[in-house]
């Protein structure tokens, strides 16, 4: 099948079925009464958005997967081999880091997935405690790392160096460093309508060009096309004023395969750049809780995340969206050129 052609399809599927599951699910989460329950800490204009049907994010997963299955299946049937590219060096490897990244952020879904319906049970924003749900990242984390270790994936390009093949110890410090905090970083940043989708959105796009300047238009640019299509799609019903909201069960999700993205163009540390917004956003709270027991009270910060602190500003919800994702677009950019940087 014609990469271009592939792609294209995966992400129309992926749009249409996120966009017409909406018609279906947010009616359905209304009648459950699966509303959110906005804490009285955040900005007092977001109470007016209590009882917005969350757990949206199960859209979108949905889409992802299915659009995936679909053009696999289809290439399959047409005699291609559309996760290795017909890469017979490569190949095996691809496809683990393929599968064993969806699983893995199927996983995370999962676990969002629990927390949410936690809140929506006891109508309150508290689900699985820190233990609880670190726990959980911890065993998906280590399954998803010793699925790659297994298969022999643990080399790792880094700009202007080269391909470097990890020690053990190194390949597994760095997986768990970004895969913990880049999960949670994706987490953070669904605080306002659109946000988080729009921000992935840009993400996967910067995926795609890296998927076509490394010659991985399907392992990577495959997965990349699905999640931009499913959040685009998502967006229909996200953006302010939200309808919906993705709630852990999609944040979780994507957190997932952006993270997976990474590890199958052998770059996780292009997250830093590609996905700089999350970073950001994580680091204005590590940085305000830093600050505040330092200096016993102060802040630097209005509110954190830092979306929190422009809103606290008097920025509308939609400019922050804009702005958030053309500074991820530049950062993109950015991770692009960066992965054209090899040997100096």
């Amino acid at each position: 099948m014609n990469e271009i052609f592939a792609l294209a399809i995966c992400a129309i599927i992926s749009f249409v079925a996120t966009y017409l599951l909406g018609y279906v699910f947010i009616p359905w989460l209304h009648k459950l009464k699966f509303g959110q329950t906005i804490l009285d800490i955040g900005p007092n204009w977001h109470k007016k958005k209590q009882g917005t049907p969350t757990m949206g994010g199960i859209m979108f997963i949905i889409s992802t997967v299915v659009s995936v299955v679909v053009v696999f299946i289809a290439d399959k049937l047409l005699k291609g081999d559309i996760i290795s590219g017909n890469d017979p060096i490569e190949g095996n490897m691809l496809k683990t880091k393929f599968w064993a990244g969806l699983l893995m952020a199927l996983g995370f879904g999962i676990v969002g997935f629990v927390d949410d319906y936690i809140k929506v049970a006891k109508k309150q924003n508290e689900g699985l405690s820190i233990f609880q749900k670190s726990i959980a990242q911890i065993v998906i984390c280590v399954g998803y790392l010793l699925s790659l270790h297994m298969a022999g994936c643990t080399k790792m390009f880094i700009p202007f160096v080269g391909t470097v093949a990890l020690n053990p110890v190194v390949f597994w410090i760095i997986g768990f460093c970004v895969l913990y905090a880049f999960i949670n970083a994706v987490n953070f940043t669904d605080g306002i309508d659109g946000l988080c989708s729009s921000v992935t959105l840009t993400t996967s796009a910067a995926f795609i060009a890296i998927a076509f300047m490394l010659g991985r238009f399907f392992g990577a640019g495959l997965l990349a096309s699905a999640l931009l299509g499913g959040c685009a799609g998502f967006l229909m019903w996200n953006r302010n004023p939200a309808k919906v909201f993705m709630g852990d069960t999609g944040s979780m999700f994507l957190g997932g395969v952006v993270v997976a993205l990474a590890y199958i163009v052998d770059c996780p540390l292009i997250l830093i750049p590609v996905g700089i917004i999350y970073v950001i956003e994580i680091m204005s709270d590590v940085i305000q809780i830093g600050y505040f027991k330092l200096t016993h009270g102060k802040r630097i910060f209005k509110m954190a995340p830092i979306h929190h602190h422009f809103e606290m500003s008097g920025w509308k919800e939609n400019k922050i969206v804009v702005v958030f994702s053309i500074i991820n677009i530049i950062g993109g950019a950015i991770g692009v050129w960066l992965m054209t940087c090899n040997k100096i």
